[in-house]
């Protein structure tokens, strides 16, 4: 009996040790699925399950019909599975700004950022403090429809209070409302006022239904509105160091981990949300993205903002995630100085330009003859780029498309002024002769 408990010790020591691994192997792929090592295995379970399958809902049983890539799309979003409802969204009061009769109920169709404010506060607040408010839906249709509430908001905005326009576009007045809302106000309208008086559309970023996290943090949204000749930040993104690393790496990266966890091992490059919004390093998230910018490089000549110094620490916490002291300030005394340069070739421009005001040589209209264009292009389009380009790391915008363009439109402003001085000239010697004779 005692050789038999022997012989067989092994084979129950084998046993065992069979179903400790088979146990250890199960509890491993559940800590596997429920943690994941990146968050693409959460991700990947998330999207195996919709949280609207088999939903008696009427709103849902309606629009499976109806609009059902809306249903599809909302069923597998991060709101579906918490369980806020379409009508958390949707519903409200007969009398509510902007609510329309529905189905025995009355709707927003678009929910204004009043509706996410309720859920998302903090978030709002900052948009609201950003150039994507207010100030974007300005640019091109100025003041004058807001309310006396909404542009004291507007004049206390960092933006709002350095370039207080109170004038439509130029641009937008000359092109027309036909085609103006598929081009300024396309983009623009991210700071839009609602009825209801709050401001901006927040799916504008956030696209519906999904809000996704992936979606709003990859710089392809970014690119719906930053991209083009007068704000490339896009194509200045792409051929830059990082985004190179973003476009040949970027699939391996964690888009999922939730807000204010961020860190190098699930970006080890930045992409547009990192550096302007995102928590990272020691700088917490924000909605404002100019929170972390020390110029404003979108004016005709870039001045300071106000809290510079602050902003600056901001972005440079999220810089030395990555990169040594010595360089980040090499960096910012190099980008500074370019800044300033570039500043002064706007400056030429002005100069060019005003005796040809002061002397009345240019009409008061805009746009109206070729050499406000140039003296626009100078700024607007070459200017910017060469600042973004500096700033964003892009050499070839930097240079060809930013400071190369401004020296070719200074030599053809001095061109067309000595023109038109000396028709000027040529007329006062018409004038003068023919009195003398």
């Amino acid at each position: 009996m005692k050789y038999r408990r022997m012989k067989d010790a092994p084979k129950t020591l084998i046993a065992g040790l069979a179903a400790t691994i088979l146990v250890l192997g199960l509890a491993l792929t559940i800590l596997a699925i429920g943690l994941g090592s990146s968050s693409k295995e959460r991700e990947s379970l998330r999207f195996r399950v919709n949280a609207l399958d088999g939903s008696k809902d009427k709103c849902v049983r309606c629009h499976r019909d109806v609009t059902p890539g809306i249903i599809e799309q909302y069923g597998h979003s991060s709101m579906a599975l918490a369980g806020v409802t379409c009508r958390d969204c949707h519903e409200t009061a007969p009398d509510y700004p902007g609510a329309i009769a529905h189905e025995g109920s009355h709707i927003l169709s678009e929910p204004s950022s009043a509706r996410c404010a309720r859920c998302h506060a903090q978030e709002t607040a900052q948009f609201n403090q950003s150039r994507h408010g207010l100030p974007a839906y300005v640019a091109y249709a100025g003041t004058k429809k807001l309310s006396p509430e909404l542009l004291a908001t507007y004049e206390n905005i960092p933006e709002g209070g350095y370039r207080p326009e109170k004038m439509r576009s130029a641009l937008f007045a000359k092109e027309g409302e036909e085609v103006a809302r598929f081009a300024c106000r396309s983009c623009h309208d991210v700071g839009r006022p609602a009825p209801d008086g709050s401001v901006g559309n927040c799916s504008k970023c956030h696209l519906r239904h999904e809000f996704s996290l992936e979606q709003a943090r990859k710089p392809e949204t970014c690119n719906a509105c930053h991209i083009g000749p007068d704000h490339p930040q896009w194509e200045i993104y792409q051929e830059s160091y990082h985004g190179i690393a973003y476009m040949t790496g970027g699939h391996r990266w964690h888009w999922e981990v939730e807000p204010g966890r961020l860190g190098v091992k699930d970006f080890p490059a930045p992409t547009c949300a990192i550096c302007h919004m995102s928590g990272f390093g020691a700088s917490g998230t924000s909605h404002d993205v100019g929170d972390r910018l020390a110029w404003y490089l979108f004016a005709p000549i870039s001045e300071r903002r106000p809290s510079w110094q602050d902003n600056r620490a901001r972005m440079q916490n999220v810089c030395r995630e990555c990169h040594n002291e010595r360089f980040v300030n090499d960096f910012y005394a190099g980008a500074d100085a370019a800044t300033e340069r570039i500043n002064a070739w706007v400056r030429e421009g002005n100069a060019v330009v005003e005796p040809l005001q002061e002397g009345g040589l240019l009409t008061a209209e805009p746009f109206d003859e070729p050499i406000d264009f140039v003296l626009f292009e100078l700024w607007h389009h070459w200017g910017r780029t060469a600042k973004f380009g500096v700033w964003m790391q892009g050499p070839d915008y930097t240079q060809w498309h930013g400071a190369y363009e401004m020296l070719s439109e200074l030599a053809e402003l001095r061109q067309m002024a000595k023109e038109k001085l000396a028709e000027r000239d040529r007329k006062r010697a018409e004038t003068k002769k023919d009195g003398s004779s």
